[in-house]
């Protein structure tokens, strides 16, 4: 724990800077896509996928990751295997084990280019959910910006650009998903859900670690 120069004792808190994408498929399969450019565990990239009977999986690409993603979050069951993206001219493509996943986004909206005007160093501010959270629940259902997590933990979510999806192409063992549909019903990870259209949200999320 820390001391603030008030004599109140915080919690620690680490930030994770980087791309959330989330969709559904028509097989009814949710997938929330995670690319950590900047975090505590260095560079790296993890998958949560709901199934459509509402089994909950995490994709983590090391035993450290997979430990403190699924400390953070709810999962029936977690899997750590290679976690691989490549990202170029608006297109994404995944290799998680068994999952192959690859989106399209398109041009920015409205939000998109409100969430670009407001400075990095304030929407990565846990103080600024405040604002951000209330206009989030309107204009996205199922979407949180703060909450409590996993673990007697704590989450802030500073979104920082949107970016719509305009095609998916999923795949889990072999076996199309389906293309891209509404991610419905919400996931159930954690507070919160991805927006319903799937989009991809530049984002730095802060956790405040529980005690130990």
């Amino acid at each position: 724990m820390s001391r603030t120069a008030g004599g109140v004792t915080r919690l620690p808190r680490v930030r994770f800077d980087g791309w959330i994408a989330g969709t559904g498929t028509a097989s009814g399969t949710r997938i929330v896509l995670g690319h950590w450019q900047r975090s505590p565990f260095g560079a790296f990239s993890d998958v949560m996928l709901e199934s459509a009977e509402g089994e909950r999986l995490l994709l983590a690409p090391t035993q450290e990751t997979a430990d403190f993603v699924s400390s953070t979050y709810v999962f029936d069951t977690v899997r750590v295997v290679p976690v691989d993206v490549g990202v170029g001219d608006g297109t994404w493509t995944v290799a998680a084990g068994p999952l192959e996943l690859r989106f399209t986004t398109g041009r920015r909206r409205l939000m998109g280019l409100v969430l670009r005007a407001v400075p990095g160093a304030l929407a990565g501010r846990p103080a600024w959910t405040v604002l951000t959270d209330w206009p989030a629940r309107l204009l996205l259902p199922g979407v949180r910006t703060r909450g409590s997590a996993g673990g007697g933990r704590r989450e802030w979510y500073g979104a920082r650009d949107l970016l719509p999806i305009r095609a998916v192409s999923a795949a889990w063992e072999g076996a199309d998903l389906g293309g891209m549909a509404p991610a419905e019903p919400p996931v159930r990870f954690g507070f919160g859900s991805t927006p319903r259209n799937p989009a991809l949200t530049r984002i730095t999320t802060t956790v405040e670690l529980g005690p130990e």
